[in-house]
C-alpha cells in the first residue's frame, strides 16, 4: 500500500531564511512521518533547498510551482524543465492561478507534462472547478469562456493528451475547486470530502476508460481548497483520495507536520 502524498505549494511567500526554518524542521520529523512529503518552494530557494535536502529522508522530495515547455531560449523570465531536471522530483502544471490568472490553456498545460516527462520530472496536474457541479446550469445558451475554462473533464483529457501508458504513473492528479480556495473572494471553505471524493472517482473513471484499470489504480489523487489540520482528516479517510496539496497551511511547520502525521491513520 502506497504513503499518502502530501504536497506543500508555498505559492509567492518566505524568504530564503523563512524558507531553510522550515525546511529544516519538516526535514528533521519526516523520517518518523508515514507519509510522502514534497515541499514545493519559489524558484529562488529550490537550490538552496536542494543542498539543505542533500541527506534527507527517503520520503521528503523538492518540487517546483511550474516550468516552462522548452529547454531554453527567448522566455523571459521562465523557468525550464532542463534547470529543474537536477532539483525537483515533482512540477505543479495547471494549477488554478496559472490558468486564471495567466491564462494558460488545456494545450499548453499538456506541453508542459510532455516536456516533464521526457525529462524525468513528475508532473502534478492540477484540474480547477470555478463552481459545484450541480451549481451549474446545463443547456440554457451558450456557456461562458469561463465556464468552459473549468471544465475538469476537459482540462483533464486535455491535459492527458497523448501521455502513453508507461507513464501514466508517473502523474498525479490533484483536484482543486478555486470555489473553496481561502484566498479566492466569496469562498465559503473546504468542499466536503464526500463531495470531493465523487469528483475524484470521476475523473479516476476517465482514467481508467482511457488506460485501464489496472494502470489507473497506480495514478495518485489529491485534493486541494483550503486544506488543514482541522479538516485534512475528512479527505485522507475518503478510499478515493489519496493525499492533499496544501496551500497556506503549508507555510507553517507545526501544521504542515499534524497533517502529515493524520496522513499516516488513525492511531
Amino acid at each position: 500500500m502506497r504513503k499518502p502524498l502530501i504536497v506543500g505549494n508555498w505559492k509567492m511567500n518566505t524568504t530564503l531564511a523563512d524558507a531553510i526554518v522550515l525546511t529544516t524542521q519538516i526535514k528533521n520529523a519526516a523520517e518518523d512521518l508515514e507519509a510522502d512529503i514534497v515541499l514545493c518552494p519559489p524558484f529562488t530557494w529550490l537550490v538552496p533547498l536542494n543542498d539543505l535536502l542533500e541527506h534527507a529522508p527517503e520520503n521528503l522530495f523538492l518540487g517546483a510551482q511550474n516550468m516552462w515547455f522548452a529547454e531554453k531560449g527567448p522566455m523571459t523570465g521562465e523557468i525550464s524543465p532542463l534547470m529543474l531536471k537536477d532539483l525537483v522530483e515533482y512540477v505543479i502544471l495547471g494549477h488554478s492561478e496559472r490558468r486564471f490568472h495567466f491564462g494558460e490553456s488545456n494545450a499548453l498545460i499538456n506541453d508542459k507534462i510532455h516536456a516533464a516527462l521526457a525529462h524525468g520530472i513528475k508532473p502534478i496536474l492540477c484540474v480547477s472547478e470555478l463552481k459545484k457541479m450541480q451549481d451549474e446550469k446545463r443547456g440554457r445558451g451558450r456557456p461562458t469562456e469561463a465556464v468552459l475554462r473549468s471544465d475538469i473533464f476537459q482540462q483533464i483529457k486535455m491535459g492527458l493528451k497523448g501521455v502513453a501508458e508507461k507513464d501514466i504513473a508517473k502523474i498525479t492528479i490533484a483536484f482543486e475547486p478555486v470555489w473553496a480556495i481561502s484566498t479566492t473572494p466569496g469562498t465559503k471553505g473546504a468542499a466536503s470530502g464526500v463531495y470531493a471524493a465523487n469528483v475524484m472517482s470521476r475523473l479516476k473513471s476517465y482514467i481508467e476508460e482511457k488506460y485501464g484499470v489496472e494502470q489507473a489504480a497506480d495514478v495518485t489523487m489529491l485534493y486541494g481548497g483550503s486544506v488543514d489540520a482541522g479538516n485534512v482528516a475528512e479527505f485522507l479517510y475518503q478510499p478515493e483520495i489519496d493525499g492533499v496539496l496544501v496551500g497556506g497551511a503549508s507555510l507553517k511547520a507545526s501544521e504542515f507536520l499534524k497533517m502529515c502525521n493524520i496522513a499516516g491513520g488513525p492511531d
